[in-house]
């Protein structure tokens, strides 16, 4: 039995997330964003999933996320491998090739780089300042408005100074690889689209939780993938990051996690958080 909290828009479920994720309804979540404890890592407040027991652990989870997920919906997976005995683990590249079985479309990868990396001292390695972001669908006509993450162009077109007669067309790779350009085509753009890699700091404050992330992080995807009064669910939800991005930006959301603290911080976080307006909430 679990334990559901609820209010407008806000949904705060405690107890395992495999069992909860049975009660939640067919395709009635437009969008999931979460970050599952890693193998062997957050032990005190997980217990610590072996790794070679990860994939076998997660994927019935992952069926359940499968089926509650809307048609157009993405899955967006936060997980890095951690290291033993001086080498990487395969559990995370296993789970993907195991999720793409289970019906799954890895449709992208994204990286999260931290310009702020925790210190440290390895022979035989830096730094870790970065961490994956896998994207799934379910098909391959997914809800996606890029328009909502585009950049600034900056001074490029400055930098380019008058465009001779070649740049005003498609100009081909010497190589002959089929790539090409055309400058001509970005003169006017006052903004662009942006590449596949987020630079956002560490969360410099736990609130509680042992691998809080920024809110910046799902609340780029939620731009991205959901419109306003969509179902977002995070089914680790821990400190409850995810619900408060989507309170930000005037969605639903769908919180689970198996610790009451974590609960109890989530739906603290939800209430404290103020809704954005205008032109800084995505539509």
């Amino acid at each position: 039995m679990f334990r559901i909290v609820s209010e407008e828009n806000m949904d705060v479920r405690c107890g395992d997330c495999l069992e909860v994720l049975k009660e939640v309804p067919d395709e009635s979540v437009n969008l999931i964003v979460t970050s599952p404890p890693y193998a062997d890592r957050r032990k005190n407040t997980y217990g610590g999933i072996e790794p070679d027991k990860y994939v076998a652990w997660f994927l019935p989870i992952a069926a359940e996320l499968l089926r509650v997920l809307k048609p157009d919906g993405s899955f967006v997976l936060n997980i890095k491998e951690n290291v033993v005995d001086g080498q990487r683990l395969t559990y995370v590249l296993n789970l993907v090739l195991e999720l793409q079985r289970q019906g799954w479309r890895w449709t992208e990868e994204y990286l999260w780089v931290k310009p702020n990396p925790f210190p440290g001292k390895w022979s035989t390695r830096f730094r870790d300042a970065w961490e994956h972001l896998y994207h799934f669908t379910k098909s391959a006509e997914f809800q996606m408005h890029q328009e909502r993450v585009m950049v600034p162009k900056g001074d490029w077109a400055k930098k380019q100074g008058t465009l001779s007669e070649k740049f005003h067309h498609r100009t081909e790779s010497a190589t002959g690889s089929g790539f090409g350009r055309n400058h001509a085509a970005w003169l006017d753009r006052d903004y662009v689209l942006p590449d596949n890699v987020l630079r956002l700091a560490v969360e410099s404050r736990n609130r509680g939780h042992s691998a809080a992330y920024p809110v910046a992080l799902p609340e780029w995807f939620i731009k991205l993938f959901s419109n306003q009064g969509d179902l977002v669910l995070d089914p680790f939800a821990g400190s409850g990051t995810t619900g408060v991005a989507c309170k930000m930006h005037g969605r639903k959301f769908m919180g689970i996690d198996i610790h009451q603290q974590n609960c109890d911080i989530t739906i603290a976080r939800w209430k404290d958080t103020v809704p954005l307006t205008g032109k800084r909430s995505a539509a």
